[in-house]
């Protein structure tokens, strides 16, 4: 076989190995172009922000050169640079922007893995369609997997949904049953609720164009939970010469176990699944991080991430060991519910509601020129708190009192032990007047 078949399971496993190693054995010569083939290609789709036009014009002209030593012919380009987009030959730009005339149309909506991405605007938007499934637990099953949300940005509106297929698993609701009337209106304002997603405009640059030199970069991690589920979000924060920008990067929520749990265990496993998106972030962004900050509205989580002294259960121990192994103590600070934008998380919001929150945009003070942290000195744990195991502590007192013969001889039943015992007590006399 000279080919490789298309659809079989081992297949993009093999054009992703030969298209890095195509990029491998260039790196030398055409090292911009080898480091997009290695790092920012996904399946057959590359995505990719640069600097400036001039390094995107070289980068195009470079992976084709690339690509076309492995005899692979990389095309559909697109581009929110119009200059760029003039500087690509009409056969190699992408089939949404071949009939249009750069220098008066504007660009179209293009798909970006899963994800429209409005070209003019350069915007991610969400034009999702729900079909007209029954109100079942099939049906809504269906509606929230149609949901593409990779990087969080609707989890706030997807966890409502969530939250009903948990109440009828619940309350043990076939797969085809009709809804309960308690639900029946909750998932029809959900549904409805749909349209207003069309409004919803998240900018793909984390940095405005008009942004000026960054000064510092800064990474803001806020984790939430209730009884209806937990989630964290996390933000960059980019300081400048004269302003303050801060933008959504990523958002994760999912519904409280069916199982009761408590919840400072619900506050500290957002608290985990906060650090572990840290941990991804770093690796996956391409930004040298200035700061790190981790904020959650649940003293008794920061107390339990703070104590040394106190030994935990199980559970809370290895949450607690996990998060000191992603982060430090000090990075951990106290916000209040109302400024915490990761409460969206926990409980769900509506997408008429999610465009008047702090849900994009972060905070208020995170806007500000100067972080205003108030420190506490520690978090203490409460009195009697069920997560902290119980010690006990044993003393025995020993009294000496002086070897009487008599009464040890007494204690023997049998005049065998008794010779016995009399004989190592002289054997260890002796001895030690030698």
């Amino acid at each position: 076989m000279k080919v490789h078949l298309f659809g079989a399971a081992s297949s993009p496993g093999c054009a992703n190995y030969g298209m890095k190693y195509l990029a491998n054995q260039n790196k030398i010569e055409f090292p911009l172009a080898a480091s997009f083939l290695q790092g920012d290609f996904y399946v057959d789709d590359g995505l990719i922000s640069t600097e400036s036009t001039d390094d995107a014009i070289k980068l195009v002209k470079e992976v084709q050169t690339v690509c076309s030593k492995g005899g692979l012919h990389l095309h559909k380009f697109i581009s929110n640079s119009r200059e760029v987009m003039k500087a690509i030959p009409m056969s190699e730009r992408a089939s949404g922007i071949k009939n249009v005339d750069l220098s008066h149309d504007s660009l179209p909506i293009e798909r970006v893995l899963g994800i429209q991405w409005g070209v003019e605007s350069d915007t991610f938007k969400f034009h999702i369609q729900a079909k007209d499934q029954p109100p079942t637990r099939r049906g809504i099953l269906s509606t929230v997997a149609s949901i593409y949300n990779p990087l969080g940005f609707l989890a706030p509106f997807i966890l409502i949904g969530k939250r009903i297929l948990q109440e009828m698993c619940r309350k043990n609701i076939g797969w085809d049953e009709p809804l309960s009337d308690n639900l029946r209106p909750i998932r029809d304002r959900w549904k409805a609720d749909f349209e207003n997603l069309k409004a919803v405009q998240v900018p793909r640059s984390y940095k405005p164009h008009d942004f000026g030199k960054i000064l510092s970069t800064e990474l803001h991690h806020f984790s939430d939970a209730s009884t209806c589920g937990y989630g964290q979000c996390s933000y960059l924060r980019l300081v400048g010469e004269n302003r303050v920008h801060c933008t959504l990067i990523v958002g994760k929520t999912r519904v409280a176990p069916i199982k009761v749990v408590t919840i400072p265990r619900l506050e500290l496993t957002a608290a985990i699944v906060s650090a572990n998106m840290s941990h991804r972030l770093k690796e996956e962004l391409n930004v040298n991080i200035d700061g790190e900050y981790f904020w959650t509205d649940s003293q008794v989580v920061l107390g339990y991430i703070a104590n040394e002294a106190r030994r935990f259960h199980v559970f809370i121990a290895n949450k607690i060991q996990s998060i000191r192994h992603l982060s430090n103590c000090s990075q951990w600070y106290y916000v209040s519910s109302r400024e915490n934008p990761a409460d969206h998380t926990s409980r769900g919001v509506f997408a008429s509601e999610l465009l008047d929150s702090n849900w994009f945009q972060g905070p208020k003070f995170l806007w500000e020129r100067e972080l205003e942290i108030v420190e506490e000195s520690t978090y203490e744990l409460n009195v009697g708190d069920p997560e902290v195991r119980n010690v006990t502590t044993f003393s025995a007192v020993t009294q000496e009192e002086p070897f009487n013969l008599e009464t040890c001889m007494s204690r023997f039943s049998k005049w065998s032990g008794a010779v016995g015992a009399l004989a190592r007590i002289k054997r260890v006399l002796r001895d030690r007047k030698e």
